[in-house]
């Protein structure tokens, strides 16, 4: 395409998760890719990993000797994000921008304070326009259960330098692209069927139109594809990140697919053929993916699956 965007390559990518919905402190399954969290100090075990229902991850690009560094999701609480922070003795001084993947509370609960902590003020904060949709909510059966708002109000004060991007946008020194609004190409990824908002007093289906990702392209490997909750569809959001980037070799797909409790469930299988369709090196369910649908992905791709936690950083290379 004409108008593709022009990604760096990187010889290297880490991904930590700050967030994420499981934890276990004694797998002891750290390789060359994996490294599990171990909250040990003075060589005694010191407090935890905080997991919940949300994701947040800092992620470093490497490319010679030059490094960025940027903030993606922020989890759901005020607590767990900054608790695992300083329990990892995570340094986040060097970060430079953050991403928000969709305005929905699992992903901005620890917003304010991590950015009232990194030291680049005013802070580049790359969203969806859409992010901002007031008077969002689920319908379960005649009850509404409202999303809390996200507040650019809060997050400005606290120090974001708010950038509304509809489209791809290039951010890290040209290493990583947030992909904007994602194009929705297939018949069974077809968002929340429950999630509503109201405008000007009329009830309207919620597409979730901002739902998007990140991309990074590791040089002779290929895309790595993060995503915060795949409302737009897992499938649709690598095709997508394919397309823009002009790179067909997929490396890595990771993040939320969202295929937890019944009205997702009966697309399990289709998103694991449409992922295998694309030849992943990688397969990473995280955060709202699901119990079975993990399950799921482990036994249909054994070799590419990596079991996700909370305070986990993954290492991919050239």
């Amino acid at each position: 395409m004409s108008d593709r965007i022009e990604l760096k390559e990187v010889d290297q990518v880490e991904i930590l998760s700050l967030s994420d919905n499981y934890n276990d402190l004694v797998t002891m399954d750290s390789n060359e890719i994996v490294t599990r969290a171990v909250p040990v100090k003075d060589m005694e075990v010191k407090g935890s990993i905080l997991a919940e229902h949300g994701f947040s991850a800092v992620i470093k690009t490497t490319s010679g000797e030059e490094t960025h560094e940027l903030f993606f999701d922020f989890g759901l609480s005020d607590v767990a994000v900054p608790y695992n922070v300083n329990s990892l003795g995570v340094d986040i001084s060097g970060v430079e921008a953050a991403v928000l993947s969709h305005g929905h509370m699992d992903h901005f609960g620890a917003l304010v304070p991590m950015i009232e902590a990194i030291p680049t003020k005013p802070l580049p904060f790359y969203v969806h326009p859409s992010a901002f949709k007031e008077n969002r909510y689920l319908r379960v059966g005649d009850i509404r259960i409202k999303f809390p708002p996200a507040d650019r109000a809060a997050w400005e004060k606290a120090g974001a330098d708010i950038v509304e991007s509809q489209g791809p946008t290039l951010l890290a020194g040209d290493t990583v692209l947030f992909l904007g609004e994602i194009e929705r190409l297939t018949d069974f990824e077809r968002g929340m069927p429950n999630a509503y908002f109201d405008k000007d007093g009329e009830e309207i289906w919620d597409p979730i139109e901002e739902d998007s990702g990140i991309v990074v392209n590791v040089r002779g490997k290929g895309l790595v594809v993060l995503s915060g909750c795949s409302h737009s569809g897992i499938v649709n959001t690598v095709t997508y990140a394919r397309k823009v980037t002009g790179v067909d070799k997929v490396h890595v797909v990771m993040g939320g697919f969202h295929l937890t409790g019944p009205a997702f469930e009966p697309i399990i299988d289709q998103t694991i053929e449409g992922l295998q369709a694309f030849d992943p090196d990688y397969v990473v369910p995280t955060h709202c993916t699901g119990r079975n649908a993990v399950m799921a992905f482990e036994k249909a791709m054994p070799e590419e699956f990596i079991l996700n936690m909370a305070g986990t950083r993954l290492t991919f290379r050239a």
